[in-house]
């Protein structure tokens, strides 16, 4: 699939920056999904309110697109305290990192995206700025050099991965707050599309909207951008006057995205698995030779729904394509394949 059609994208386009961020909801209360976490952060949140107090480190992980930074601007309104942001690979020194925490109040938030791409001499100022709100710096060069401590507020440090495994456990265990964003419901993402509709005065069937769902990968990010997809066949559409089951069928066959929600990479991944080496295993790095992708695009945008909804499974030896990976291609599966 062409990288401008992909829907299953890392790569918020500008025209969607500004509409992704008219549906960002501001509070716990209009957050949909992650009932668990959203229960257990207003417990943190009321209880760090009332000491009045900073609120302990947070650490949210999971695939993209399921609203790790939108949470983190919903804690910070919670906290009714100022956040800044930025990304681990945009803070390529630790003098980066001690300009972004001089900027910081007293309970402020810095988050963090791509925390797990933070330089290990950047990762480790943070330690000392996480555990006691201090950082020691050195000024000048050569016989003049010298250390100065560097005092901090106490503030909060929200950090987002994809690759949690990827942290360091001396950076995990400073975080007090460790949740895992899982992928949404079918139901859940209704939800999120009935509201993008309406925020958008765009009419939507109930049929069309958790058609939208049921093909979204479990993720917001998705659905929204179908919905916007969908939207403008609609529009144009002489047809069509709202968005129902029949538009959305056309409209995801053209782009093509099957009934389970899986694109053409998606396909082709399953496919050159079983074509090429009889269903697998298969190593990452030479999936992604064969397809043309990079490994870590595999890891953090394919394989984890294709894992949730069990189309493939890990083994020691590598990736294997499952039965039901087989059916849904309507490809036999071979008895004893994996045995």
């Amino acid at each position: 699939m062409d990288e401008d059609n992909r829907l299953v994208s890392n790569e918020v386009e500008d025209d969607e920056t500004s509409l992704e961020g008219s549906l960002r909801p501001q509070l716990l209360s209009e957050y949909i999904g992650q009932k668990e976490i959203k229960h257990e952060l207003s417990v943190y949140i009321k209880a760090a309110k009332q000491r009045e107090e900073s609120l302990d480190h947070v650490l949210l992980y999971g695939p993209p697109g399921l609203g790790k930074t939108t949470l983190a601007m919903v804690i910070g309104n919670e906290m009714a305290v100022s956040i800044k942001t930025t990304s681990g690979p945009a803070i390529e020194k630790p003098g980066d990192l001690v300009a972004l925490l001089n900027e910081l109040k007293p309970g402020d938030i810095l988050f963090i995206d791509e925390i797990h791409r933070l330089p290990k001499i950047v990762e480790e100022m943070l330690y000392s700025a996480m555990e006691d709100f201090y950082v020691d710096i050195v000024v000048g060069q050569g016989p003049t050099a010298h250390p100065i401590h560097f005092p901090l507020p106490p503030f909060t440090l929200i950090g987002a991965t994809t690759r949690a495994g990827q942290l360091s456990a001396p950076l995990r265990d400073r975080f007090g707050i460790v949740e895992h964003m899982s992928y949404y419901e079918p139901a859940e993402l209704e939800q999120i599309v009935q509201r993008t509709a309406n925020i958008f005065n765009t009419p939507i069937e109930e049929e069309g909207a958790h058609a939208i769902a049921s093909r979204s990968r479990g993720t917001p990010r998705i659905a929204n951008r179908l919905f916007k997809r969908i939207r403008d066949f609609a529009q144009v559409s002489e047809a069509h006057d709202s968005i129902d089951q029949e538009i959305v069928d056309h409209a995801l066959k053209l782009l093509g995205v099957d009934n389970m929600g899986l694109d053409g990479t998606d396909a082709k991944l399953l496919k050159t698995m079983i074509n090429f080496y009889n269903g697998g295993p298969v190593g990452l790095n030479t999936l992604a030779a064969n397809i043309g992708e990079e490994a870590d695009t595999i890891a953090e945008m394919y394989e984890p729904y294709l894992l949730q909804i069990g189309f493939i499974k890990r083994t020691s030896r590598g990736r294997v394509v499952t039965a039901a990976g087989y059916e849904h291609l309507g490809v036999p599966y071979p008895q004893n394949l994996n045995d």
